[in-house]
């Protein structure tokens, strides 16, 4: 196992350090990618799980404005290692982030509905009435996706691997704003015409499996559309027919959230930009968090193994 719960010192508060008592830390397949070492971050070991999470500072050094005891934070980047009860860190690590909106939008707000944001908004100028495709739908990413396009007047045909409990889920991604849900299957059934009749062919596709299942959702891009991957669920390469790109001139790209924010370090008004609109949509009741379960920190095990299981529609968050 790679895993051990251990007790630390808390290290002593340096001048421009916050110490913070984290509340609440989801698990992510990349965090689970990260410890395996096949992500393209790696922490020095021995280290600390978790990307993501939420804390209240308990105190803060001398020279440290921006923040004060109360405040709630989320991390700045990725590898701050949230799993954990307190930890002391520099104060550009942190984002303050709003008390007022509920602890798990928090603690699941720096990774999945920023990827979900940056790519509904940064590749295809989409206005409402226009309609964006998605594989892997029920995912965190995908469930932000459904809501930040409804709230923006933008159609979602949304693509979910066929499975027991269908309608169930279903039901809940369209109580989410969902406006279509089909399985990978449907999407080369001629029915998919009838989808169209009423909202236009999507100019973006957004891909985080790879495979067969990607190959089919590019079918349904309008010319010049764009497929952005920001996963590989499948573990299989993207295949993309040849006609696309010389008859349709399908645009391919990718997107990496860990990338964007290097990107936009010194540029704190895109960064808090978006944060200022997520927690609108939150404190309007139009982003919710992913359906989660709650799990004490002793029962990380558990978590982290129900994690990993197929079909899981539950983010797991590990109460600190």
């Amino acid at each position: 196992s790679l895993f051990r719960l251990k007790d630390l010192e808390v290290p002593k508060l340096g001048d421009s350090d916050v110490h913070v008592k984290m509340l609440a830390a989801p698990i992510n397949p990349a965090d689970i990618n990260m410890i395996q070492g096949t992500y393209p971050l790696l922490s020095p070991l021995p280290a600390v799980g978790g990307n993501e999470g939420v804390g209240e500072v308990l105190e803060v050094g001398r020279h440290v404005t921006a923040l004060q005891p109360g405040d709630w934070v989320i991390p700045a980047d990725a590898g701050l290692g949230t799993w954990r009860t307190r930890g002391v860190f520099p104060e550009e690590t942190l984002l303050k982030v709003p008390s007022d909106i509920p602890v798990l939008c928090a603690a699941t707000l720096s990774v999945n509905p920023c990827t979900a944001f940056r790519v509904l908004a940064d590749f295809e100028s989409l206005a409402p009435g226009d309609s964006v495709i998605q594989n892997a739908a029920n995912s965190g990413v995908g469930q932000a996706v459904i809501q930040i396009a409804r709230a923006s007047g933008i159609k979602t045909i949304n693509v979910v691997r066929d499975r027991p409990d269908l309608p169930k889920l279903v039901e809940r991604l369209m109580a989410l704003g969902a406006d279509h849900v089909v399985t990978e299957e449907m999407l080369r059934k001629p029915e998919m015409k009838d989808i169209f009749k009423s909202i236009p062919r999507p100019r973006l596709a957004l891909n985080c499996v790879g495979g067969k299942s990607t190959t089919e959702m590019l079918r349904h891009l309008q010319p010049k559309g764009t497929m952005v991957t920001y996963g590989g669920m499948a573990k299989q390469p993207v295949m993309v027919p040849v006609s696309a790109f010389i008859f349709r001139d399908v645009r391919l790209r990718g997107f990496w959230m860990t990338q964007w924010r290097k990107d936009h370090a010194q540029d704190q008004a895109s960064v808090a930009g978006m944060m200022d609109a997520l927690c609108q949509l939150i404190r309007r009741g139009q982003l919710t968090a992913p359906a989660c379960t709650e799990v004490p920190l002793q029962d990380y095990r558990a978590a982290l193994e129900a994690s990993m299981k197929p079909f899981v529609s539950s983010k797991q968050i590990l109460l600190l």
